[in-house]
Protein backbone atom coordinates (compact mmCIF):
# COMPACT_ATOMS: atom_id res chain seq x y z
CA UNK A 1 0.00 0.00 0.00
CA UNK A 2 1.57 3.40 -0.92
CA UNK A 3 2.02 6.07 1.62
CA UNK A 4 3.35 8.53 0.72
CA UNK A 5 5.69 9.97 -2.34
CA UNK A 6 6.26 11.81 -5.52
CA UNK A 7 3.88 11.40 -9.05
CA UNK A 8 5.27 13.75 -12.15
CA UNK A 9 2.14 15.55 -13.53
CA UNK A 10 0.36 14.77 -17.23
CA UNK A 11 1.41 18.34 -18.14
CA UNK A 12 5.40 17.09 -17.45
CA UNK A 13 4.93 13.36 -18.60
CA UNK A 14 7.72 11.99 -21.20
CA UNK A 15 9.80 15.31 -20.25
CA UNK A 16 12.14 14.10 -17.93
CA UNK A 17 11.39 15.10 -15.07
CA UNK A 18 12.88 13.05 -11.67
CA UNK A 19 11.09 11.81 -9.13
CA UNK A 20 12.72 13.13 -5.93
CA UNK A 21 15.31 11.20 -3.89
CA UNK A 22 16.77 11.61 -0.31
CA UNK A 23 20.38 12.83 -0.62
CA UNK A 24 21.47 10.29 1.68
CA UNK A 25 20.01 7.75 3.83
CA UNK A 26 19.53 9.82 6.87
CA UNK A 27 18.52 12.97 4.97
CA UNK A 28 15.07 14.45 6.12
CA UNK A 29 14.69 16.09 2.72
CA UNK A 30 13.38 15.17 -1.10
CA UNK A 31 15.48 17.39 -3.30
CA UNK A 32 12.99 18.88 -6.01
CA UNK A 33 14.02 20.04 -9.21
CA UNK A 34 12.97 22.91 -11.60
CA UNK A 35 10.56 21.31 -14.80
CA UNK A 36 12.03 24.32 -16.46
CA UNK A 37 14.55 26.91 -17.32
CA UNK A 38 13.26 30.36 -16.39
CA UNK A 39 15.29 33.83 -15.97
CA UNK A 40 14.33 35.74 -12.04
CA UNK A 41 14.67 39.14 -12.76
CA UNK A 42 15.64 41.04 -9.79
CA UNK A 43 13.25 42.28 -7.57
CA UNK A 44 10.08 40.13 -8.93
CA UNK A 45 8.55 37.14 -8.17
CA UNK A 46 8.75 33.90 -10.47
CA UNK A 47 6.72 30.77 -10.27
CA UNK A 48 9.29 27.85 -10.99
CA UNK A 49 7.47 24.67 -11.14
CA UNK A 50 8.61 21.43 -10.36
CA UNK A 51 6.62 19.24 -12.72
CA UNK A 52 5.77 17.37 -9.55
CA UNK A 53 2.90 16.41 -7.58
CA UNK A 54 2.89 14.53 -4.18
CA UNK A 55 0.53 12.13 -2.44
CA UNK A 56 0.42 11.49 1.45
CA UNK A 57 -1.54 10.35 4.48
CA UNK A 58 -4.62 12.64 5.42
CA UNK A 59 -2.92 13.56 8.35
CA UNK A 60 0.66 14.88 7.13
CA UNK A 61 1.66 18.11 4.95
CA UNK A 62 4.84 18.14 2.52
CA UNK A 63 6.66 21.07 4.09
CA UNK A 64 8.71 22.56 0.80
CA UNK A 65 11.79 24.94 1.79
CA UNK A 66 14.67 26.58 -0.44
CA UNK A 67 17.83 24.90 -0.78
CA UNK A 68 20.00 27.31 1.39
CA UNK A 69 22.80 27.69 -1.62
CA UNK A 70 20.02 29.51 -3.69
CA UNK A 71 19.99 32.09 -0.87
CA UNK A 72 23.34 32.68 -0.42
CA UNK A 73 24.77 32.58 -3.54
CA UNK A 74 22.03 33.96 -5.98
CA UNK A 75 19.98 36.17 -3.85
CA UNK A 76 16.79 34.33 -3.86
CA UNK A 77 14.40 33.10 -1.34
CA UNK A 78 10.82 31.74 -1.14
CA UNK A 79 8.33 34.29 -1.23
CA UNK A 80 6.06 32.77 1.18
CA UNK A 81 8.82 32.05 3.32
CA UNK A 82 7.66 27.90 3.63
CA UNK A 83 5.31 26.06 1.04
CA UNK A 84 3.08 23.99 2.51
CA UNK A 85 1.27 21.30 0.28
CA UNK A 86 -2.07 19.49 1.72
CA UNK A 87 -3.10 16.44 1.52
CA UNK A 88 -6.00 17.68 -0.56
CA UNK A 89 -4.21 19.14 -3.01
CA UNK A 90 -2.94 15.99 -4.92
CA UNK A 91 -4.90 15.40 -8.28
CA UNK A 92 -6.39 19.19 -7.28
CA UNK A 93 -8.73 20.13 -9.81
CA UNK A 94 -7.40 23.23 -10.99
CA UNK A 95 -3.54 22.13 -11.35
CA UNK A 96 -3.51 18.22 -10.59
CA UNK A 97 -1.90 19.19 -7.31
CA UNK A 98 1.43 20.49 -9.18
CA UNK A 99 3.78 21.86 -6.59
CA UNK A 100 5.43 25.11 -7.76
CA UNK A 101 8.08 27.80 -6.16
CA UNK A 102 7.30 31.17 -5.84
CA UNK A 103 11.21 32.61 -5.68
CA UNK A 104 11.79 35.89 -5.15
CA UNK A 105 15.11 37.53 -6.51
CA UNK A 106 16.87 40.15 -3.62
CA UNK A 107 19.27 40.56 -5.75
CA UNK A 108 20.78 43.08 -8.66
CA UNK A 109 21.05 41.35 -11.53
CA UNK A 110 19.00 38.09 -13.26
CA UNK A 111 19.17 34.40 -11.86
CA UNK A 112 18.94 31.48 -14.07
CA UNK A 113 17.74 28.43 -13.26
CA UNK A 114 18.33 25.39 -15.19
CA UNK A 115 15.93 22.78 -15.93
CA UNK A 116 16.79 19.82 -13.69
CA UNK A 117 18.68 22.06 -11.00
CA UNK A 118 17.45 20.97 -7.67
CA UNK A 119 16.02 24.17 -5.85
CA UNK A 120 14.17 23.27 -2.71
CA UNK A 121 13.88 19.87 -0.62
CA UNK A 122 10.25 18.64 0.66
CA UNK A 123 9.92 16.84 3.92
CA UNK A 124 6.55 14.91 4.63
CA UNK A 125 5.48 15.65 8.51
CA UNK A 126 2.28 14.95 10.27
CA UNK A 127 -0.13 17.21 12.17
CA UNK A 128 -2.04 17.75 14.77
CA UNK A 129 -5.68 18.73 14.91
CA UNK A 130 -7.35 21.01 17.71
CA UNK A 131 -10.32 19.81 19.51
CA UNK A 132 -12.46 22.87 17.59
Amino acid sequence: MRQRGFEIVSAYAGQGIHIPSRKTAKSAGYDLEAAETKVLAPHAVTVVPTGLKAYMGDDEYLSVFIRSSLAFKKCLMLANSTGIVDSDYYNSPDNEGHIMFQFSNFGLTDVHIKKGERIGQGIFLPFLKADN
